[in-house]
């Protein structure tokens, strides 16, 4: 702190020069200031207050000349902004070994060797296994992917997601190749998560996402659905998966492109049932009674998750895993085939559509009462005849749910 003035002790005040002024008085002292004292304490207490009136006085008027030119500005700014996003792709692709994807507006997504790029460069050069896809919007509308918890589900389809985004960016993307059909959407549905404050469970949460994807995605968006219906029981969960499928695919709801990772091992029949619906599942191999995850994704679904050995592999006590395998058994024995048999009596495409397999095996039937009826001699037919053949014929149609002709 700055003391502009003289301090005297009272044995010396005889010794002050007349021209000092005295300033304050204290116990043992007096103080005292002289002009050339008090000019120079002005200008120090007055050169910060300067300083600022003169550091406003230049930002008026860089203000002033700025807005001049703030056209001329903002131009070169988007393009400074546009060739750092730009130079900062490229010297990405080019160090992580990135292809050129094809975009258009096809309905075709097509990856070859797609990979993870945040999951790759954690792992290390050489270690990601890459991975294929190929969909579209007629035979290959909805895949439903089946595996084992941490083989690698997650990951696949969120470097879809990635590759998609990257492309419609104008980005390369990490992969040997890729043709994108546009989307206008990409909506997931992925975690598991709460909202405590708000008295919403995890699976209220997972419904609210949902919901809100179905009431928002096109023909033209791309779904990524990781385990929807897990947070309740196995009837409702599997219940709720099903419809969801069912709705997607149709394409009097929506029709778009679906990645749906589930245990729900009895979906994998869908295919076979609703025409668009694809299985895929992440390759798992065994080697001395322990599962190696290969994290490569293979046609066809799934029937194992090997929850109970991964809980193993977690560190569950060796006494809990016996007994979850025993359990386990006994289950799989007693409700053997059920499931699903169900699945492939009662699947059937969403209200409105035709089901594909039912009306092939009305229509067959129709075809056997319509020659029937053909070949009929009705001038030689009584009336009882008539009757138990009317009879017959209905007793046929009640079993297919068709009626004759």
């Amino acid at each position: 702190m700055l003391h502009s003035a003289f301090e005297v002790t009272r044995a010396n005040l005889s010794l002050v020069p007349e021209d000092y002024v005295r300033k304050q008085t204290l116990a043992n002292s007096e103080r005292y200031i002289t002009q050339a004292l008090k000019k120079m304490e002005d200008t120090i207490l007055g050169a910060e207050q300067k300083a600022v009136a003169l550091e406003y006085e230049i930002f008026c008027d860089l203000r002033e000349q700025t807005g001049q030119k703030i056209r001329s500005l903002q131009r070169s700014a988007q393009a400074l902004a546009t060739l750092d996003v730009v130079a900062g792709l490229a010297e990405l692709a080019e160090r992580e070994n990135y292809c050129r994807p094809q975009v258009d507006l096809s309905e075709q997504i097509i990856i070859s060797h797609g990979r993870h790029p945040v999951v790759e460069k954690v792992l290390g050069p050489g270690r990601f296994v890459p991975n294929d896809l190929e969909m579209d919007l007629e035979q290959k509308r909805v895949m439903i992917l089946t595996g084992p918890n941490m083989a690698g589900k997650s990951t696949y389809m969120r470097q879809i997601a990635q590759i998609v985004l990257l492309a419609q960016v104008g980005s390369f993307v990490p992969a040997q190749a890729a043709r994108i059909g546009l989307v206008d959407r990409i909506f997931t549905r992925v975690g598991a998560s709460d909202d405590l404050s708000s008295g919403q469970s995890t699976f209220m949460v997972e419904m609210n996402e949902m919901a809100q994807i179905l009431q928002h995605a096109t023909p033209r968006s791309l779904l990524i659905l990781d385990e929807i219906g897990r947070g309740t029981s196995t009837y409702d969960g599997l219940s709720i998966a099903w419809a969801v499928i069912e709705y997607v695919l149709d394409r009097q709801n929506l029709g778009c492109r679906t990645l749906f990772a589930t245990h729900y091992h009895e979906l994998v029949d869908l295919e076979s049932v609703l025409p668009g619906v694809f299985n895929s599942h992440v390759e798992v191999g065994e080697a001395n009674g322990e599962i190696v995850f290969l994290y490569k994704i293979k046609p066809g679904g799934s029937d194992e998750s090997y929850g109970v050995e991964v809980a193993r592999l977690a560190g569950i006590p060796e006494e809990v895993v016996v007994r979850a395998r025993e359990i386990l058994t006994q289950l799989e024995m007693d409700n053997a085939g059920r499931q699903r048999l169900t699945i492939r009596r009662s699947a059937r495409p969403m209200e409105g559509q035709l089901d594909f397999f039912a009306t092939a095996v009305v229509k067959k039937e129709t075809e056997v009462i319509l020659e029937r009826l053909k070949t009929l001699d009705i001038q030689a037919l009584t009336p009882l005849d008539a009757l138990n053949l009317l009879y017959d014929l209905q007793q046929k149609a009640k079993k297919t749910g068709g009626k004759p002709g």
